[in-house]
C-alpha cells in the first residue's frame, strides 16, 4: 500500500478566551500527541476578553484535520481553523543584532536592509539592530545574508495570520 502522506506547514487560526492557562491548554494538546508547534503568536483580538492565537506547526492534512478538532473541543475555545496561504496574509517580525566592525560591513548591512525593505532601529558603534517583516521566507533569506558577517542576536516573533476578506472566524 503506497503512503501518500505530505507533511507541510499549517497556519492555525484560533480565537480564545483571555482566561489564564489557555495557552498552556492548547500547548499541552500539541505536547501529548507529539505534535511540535513551529511558532506561536497570540495577542488581543478586535472584541475585549477575546484573544487571537497563530499556530504554525508541520504535519499532513489529517494531522492538521485533527488538531483542528481537538482545540475546537477546549472549552475556552471560540474558533479554530486552518488558514490556507492563498487566501490568507501570514507576515513574521524579526529583530536581528548585526555585528558591524568597519565602515564596510555598516554600509554593506544598510544596503541589504533597504533591498529587503527593513528598518534600523538602534544603531551603536560596534552594531545595527534591525527590524524586519515579511513572510518566514523573506526572513529567512535575509538572516541568511547577513550572517555573512557576524549575528549577535535574533528574535522572531512568528507567524501571524489572517483570512483575506471576510473575517476569518465571526464574533457573535
Amino acid at each position: 500500500m503506497e503512503n501518500n502522506t505530505h507533511t507541510e506547514t499549517y497556519i492555525l487560526n484560533v480565537l480564545v478566551e483571555n482566561n489564564p492557562g489557555v495557552l498552556y491548554r492548547i500547548s499541552n494538546l500539541f505536547t501529548r500527541r507529539y505534535f511540535n508547534m513551529d511558532s506561536v503568536s497570540v495577542g488581543q483580538s478586535e472584541k475585549d476578553g477575546l484573544s487571537r492565537m497563530t499556530i504554525a506547526f508541520k504535519g499532513d492534512e489529517r494531522l492538521a484535520e485533527q488538531v483542528v478538532k481537538q482545540i475546537n473541543k477546549l472549552v475556552e475555545v471560540i474558533k479554530a481553523s486552518i488558514l490556507h496561504p492563498s487566501t490568507s496574509v501570514a507576515r513574521e517580525l524579526a529583530l536581528v543584532n548585526v555585528k558591524t566592525p568597519n565602515e564596510k560591513i555598516r554600509s554593506d548591512v544598510i544596503n541589504y536592509t533597504e533591498i529587503f525593505k527593513g528598518h534600523i532601529v538602534d544603531v551603536s558603534h560596534e552594531s545595527l539592530i534591525i527590524e524586519i517583516t515579511g513572510d518566514p521566507e523573506k526572513i529567512n533569506a535575509f538572516i541568511d545574508l547577513v550572517s555573512l558577517f557576524s549575528v549577535n542576536e535574533i528574535a522572531r516573533t512568528g507567524i501571524t495570520a489572517l483570512k483575506r476578506g471576510k473575517k476569518s472566524i465571526k464574533i457573535e
